[in-house]
């Protein structure tokens, strides 16, 4: 009997398997002739040419030009179609929301920031729909244009209530209603609300130094610290989105913080914080540079310390300590999660480069049995908004890709 139109092993989801692995070559390669395309998915020229002709009639590839330089004639080259879909991105912190959009291929088309990002609710969603149009606006697009939304936020949102949680700092996103009141306010357009530091680590898989890992953690130091655990490919958020809020964390050498959600820090934000990186400076007589944010005096401190590291002084001894002090937080994550690899993230953090990454190596392998390697994020960029538009053109790409029933 024959099967249906959805039973696995029929020629239609057959087509619709080569197909996208067709459109996945196209993305990886760039632009591909038919007979590169036949060798690379194993099919035969007349296969690879109705394939072509079913994905140009479908609006998802187009001829590009020809191939030049190469011996024999001239080969068609086809490439997949940007204008197939188009997705956006958008970070919001307690500062600023920084928006962007991508088309299908992952070429970021437009951007925008706002400073800012709302002190009500409704200023919240107004000024996301702000910053939205600005960075379509500057694609050169409409709202319309857009397949899908990718929300970066601090904190996260608690599945069973719809409240952000873990993010104090960020007024205006608290409201109970908020994602009611997103979803009515960008209508038919799907989108998700994600934690800024899960959509780093999606950055890092995708485009960055976890491509082909299956597990590892990134740890976040910015404004404060968080971590993104990843098991078995997936993000783990754990019961109420809160996994890897590991600011909160309990340490030896931090005073017990209580009623952490009201102070909003915890052993660890105690431990290594930027407050305790500026005082780590005092104490050690590296005069932080005048002016600026809390976070930028903190940045400033590990540059100079990390630019100065390879010859004693305080530079040398306030890096060592701030090491020591993360590795600390690091090896009770490890202890947890025995993560394969580390990405450590964020300005505060990367601000350290090689210097620091090397000496948290060798403190961790003293703190912890299991001794994963660890990377400095290599995200161009806001890793966050990266990691929006990738967590956002996974998704787009699944549905848009799909020609099951599509094509004949």
């Amino acid at each position: 009997m024959a099967g249906t139109a959805g039973t696995p092993g029929t020629p239609r989801v057959l087509r619709a398997m080569n197909d996208r692995a067709a459109l996945d070559l196209l993305l990886e390669h760039g632009p591909l002739s038919r007979t590169r395309i036949g060798k690379l998915t194993g099919l035969s020229k007349p296969t690879a040419s109705q394939l072509l002709a079913r994905l140009e009639t479908a609006g998802l590839v187009l001829a590009t030009g020809t191939s030049e330089g190469r011996p024999g004639p001239s080969a068609q080259l086809y490439a997949v179609n940007p204008a197939a879909a188009r997705v956006a991105g958008l970070d919001v912190t307690p500062t600023g929301i920084r928006a962007a959009v991508a088309d299908i291929t992952g070429r970021t088309v437009g951007q925008f920031e706002l400073p800012t990002p709302g002190r009500s609710a409704q200023g919240a969603i107004d000024r996301v729909l702000q910053a939205l149009d600005g960075a379509v606006k500057d694609a050169g697009l409409h709202r319309a244009d857009v397949h899908r939304i990718v929300i970066g936020t601090p904190g996260a949102v608690d599945p069973s209530t719809g409240n952000l949680r873990y993010a104090s700092n960020l007024p205006g996103w608290h409201s109970p209603r908020l994602l009611e009141e997103l979803a009515t306010a960008l209508g038919p357009v799907p989108f998700e609300v994600e934690n800024d530091v899960n959509l780093a680590a999606v950055a890092e898989q995708r485009v960055g130094e976890a491509r082909g890992c299956e597990n590892f953690t990134l740890l976040w130091g910015e404004r404060g610290f968080g971590a993104a655990v990843v098991i078995g490919g997936r993000l783990h958020r754990g019961a109420t989105g809160g996994a890897g809020e590991v600011a909160f964390l309990p340490l030896p050498g931090a005073p017990l913080v209580r009623n952490v959600a009201r102070s909003n820090s915890g052993g660890f934000e105690e431990l290594a914080g930027n407050r305790t990186v500026l005082r780590l400076a005092r104490d050690h007589g590296l005069a932080p540079a005048p002016g600026g944010s809390l976070t930028q005096k903190a940045t400033a401190v590990v540059a100079e310390a990390a630019r100065t590291a390879d010859s004693p002084g305080p530079g040398e001894a306030v890096l060592a300590e701030f090491a020591t002090r993360l590795a600390t937080g690091l090896a009770a994550i490890v202890a947890v999660v025995d993560p394969e690899l580390i990405i450590l993230a964020g300005g505060v953090i990367t601000a350290g480069g090689e210097p620091l990454r090397g000496l948290i190596q060798s403190e961790l392998a003293e703190l912890a049995v299991p001794r994963p390697a660890i990377r400095l994020s290599t995200t161009p960029g806001d890793p966050v908004l990266a990691g929006a538009l990738q967590s956002a053109l996974a998704a787009t790409r699944d549905e848009v890709f799909d020609t099951t029933g599509r094509t004949p």
